[in-house]
């Protein structure tokens, strides 16, 4: 059987309501101050944008987002016995509501849906976070040691876990085809797992709205929407 690995980006979740960060409609193209919230030297800094990304978590749609046919076509791909890894570039956990086995999910950057302490490390559900700011406590701290408390998701200026990035490596490097579905294929380092894994034999194919700067080495580059390309391709593979 043929080792499919699929890196995901936000485009593959936007049909669930979550908007991407960079296309023409993005939430940073919209607000460039937005992009402060996520940058970890502004977040430590200033209780004010820890406030703001609060009221954003609390207000935003990855707690109320479900899978879309994008993620329910991997899930399904899986469950067929095909061997596939997904590597995400997401926080949002779809892949695994969407019945994707957990092991079989990478997550570079973290996931959104639990908190984790600036201090003492210490992790718990996103979910009782945000149940202290309802009621009331607008910048909730780390009730073990007082430290400031954000989402468990790599920030602007944190470094990937070395681990995570090391196995989505091995695994561009030993995959005979690689989807890259839904990213702008800007952010490093895990842009560059479409240049591995092209430069390594596997076939590249590029599913996305914009063009990236990875498109000339693909052997394949589709324009339509997720919604309807990833499952056909996925059909293709098998």
């Amino acid at each position: 059987m043929t080792m499919v690995a699929i890196l995901t980006g936000a485009g593959i979740s936007t049909d669930s309501g979550i908007p991407d960060y960079r296309g023409p409609d993005g939430e940073w193209t919209r607000d460039p101050e937005a992009e402060k919230v996520v940058t970890y030297a502004y977040y430590m800094a200033d209780p004010e944008i820890r406030r703001r990304a609060w009221r954003m978590r609390l207000d935003g749609p990855v707690g109320r987002a479900e899978p879309n046919v994008a993620h329910r076509a991997i899930a399904a791909f899986e469950k067929r016995g095909n061997p596939v890894r997904v590597i995400t570039q997401n926080v949002d956990g779809l892949h695994q509501l969407a019945g994707v086995s957990e092991r079989k999910v990478l997550e570079l950057h973290g996931s959104a849906r639990s908190v984790v302490c600036t201090r003492c490390r210490v992790r718990s559900p996103m979910d009782e976070a945000l149940d202290r700011v309802r009621a009331g406590e607008d910048d909730p701290a780390c009730r073990d040691c007082g430290g400031i408390l954000k989402s468990a998701t790599v920030l602007f200026g944190q470094r990937l876990d070395p681990v995570v990035l090391g196995q989505a490596m091995s695994i561009a490097k030993g995959t005979e085809v690689f989807l890259a579905v839904g990213s702008s294929l800007q952010v490093q380092p895990a842009a560059s797992l479409a240049k591995i894994a092209a430069e390594h034999g596997a076939r590249l194919v590029i599913v996305n709205a914009q063009p990236t700067a990875y498109d000339e080495i693909a052997d394949e580059v589709v324009r339509e929407p997720i919604g309807t390309a990833l499952p056909a391709l996925l059909d293709r593979l098998l």
